[in-house]
């Protein structure tokens, strides 16, 4: 370049020529850009890097308002508990994902499971965000806030555990009707002598387990099996109760033949287990998996486990969330039902 020499100054028509669109739809992208698809807003930015428009700066900004902003909250729970901390990794990392949406996400683990922690937690979440998402009991608490967040114009999305409320509750979860009648047949399949199966629940207020146990009863009523559901143990969560039950479950129970662990506290079964005499014949089916469970599988103490499907179950949740923010609350409740996974000791 000789000494002297300015570069030019490109134009809005460059960009246009350069970008393959009209000099209209440039002038949308700058002025207005809720009016151009967002493929086109998309790509004249990306045109507009790579030759070095001098108006760059104001193109971005407009690109970015023309992008959905979403807020979302989730809350979930104590995050001490391997699955809570996997799947919120899922949640942000499918945000992550997301270069097509501006997503902020705003998401909290409550080692306070308490009815009113919770409802105190999601009015507060609800305050912030354009939509809330939780794992939580049923409790009437809970309902209570969620037609207060209801009410100010923010939908709810229950997790793993359906909830209900005055309001529209959305749902993104298992077919727990379905969990507990597979669990049901891997017993009637793997079990060659019938016996006593003891059932683990985290608390009879998580719908999502009491589905469990109905599908799970539902098959032996079924098919006329020689099998024995006792009734099931709440562990409320905790790896030191569960493991006291299934002690008690094996000192209790001598034609105990199987263990259903449909609730939390299961490290605490699983130690329990690995500690008893082994009994031959003995099947143990677990929910969720993870490092604890994988291993379990890997040394035999369970035969099988069924999991959410952690990158779906993150997706559905997201894609479920905004939905019902651009529906609104009164747009009917969405359910989304997860095809959930079945691992054994082949297949970890």
């Amino acid at each position: 370049m000789a000494q002297g020499q300015t570069v030019k100054r490109l134009t809005i028509s460059d960009l246009a020529k350069a970008a393959d669109v009209s000099v209209s739809t440039v002038n949308r992208v700058l002025n207005r850009p809720d009016s151009v698809r967002k493929h086109t807003r998309e790509h004249v930015l990306a045109t507009a890097e790579e030759i070095g428009f001098y108006g760059l700066g104001t193109i971005e900004s407009s690109v970015r308002k023309g992008r959905d902003t979403h807020r979302l909250g989730v809350l979930l729970q104590q995050g001490g508990r391997a699955f809570y901390r996997n799947l919120g990794s899922a949640l942000r990392q499918e945000v992550r994902r997301r270069s097509d949406n501006q997503i902020e996400l705003d998401l909290e683990y409550l080692d306070d499971l308490s009815p009113d922690n919770i409802a105190a937690r999601l009015i507060d979440l609800g305050t912030s965000c354009d939509a809330v998402a939780l794992v939580a009991a049923q409790h009437p608490r809970v309902a209570d806030a969620i037609d207060t967040v209801a009410g100010s114009g923010v939908p709810v999305v229950a997790l793993i555990a359906p909830l209900s409320a005055r309001a529209n509750v959305s749902f993104v979860g298992l077919d727990s009707w379905m969990v507990g009648r597979t669990a049901a047949w891997a017993f009637d399949n793997m079990v060659r002598t019938p016996g006593e199966i003891g059932i683990l629940v985290g608390n009879h207020r998580y719908r999502n387990q009491e589905m469990n146990e109905s599908g799970f009863r539902s098959y032996f009523r079924e098919h006329n099996t020689g099998f024995t559901p006792l009734e099931p143990l709440a562990t409320y969560e905790s790896a030191a109760v569960a493991r006291e039950m299934v002690e008690a479950l094996f000192r209790d129970h001598p034609n105990l033949c199987g263990l259903f662990i449909s609730g939390g506290g299961i490290t605490g079964a699983l130690a329990a287990l690995r500690e008893a005499d082994k009994r031959e014949d003995f099947v143990a089916v677990g929910y969720e998996l993870f490092d604890a469970t994988r291993e379990a599988l890997i040394d035999g103490t369970l035969k099988m486990v069924i999991s959410h499907p952690l990158e779906r179950f993150a997706r559905e949740t997201i894609d479920t969330m905004i939905r019902v923010k651009k529906g609104g609350v009164d747009a009917g409740a969405q359910r989304v039902a997860l095809g959930f996974e079945i691992y054994t000791s082949e297949n970890v």
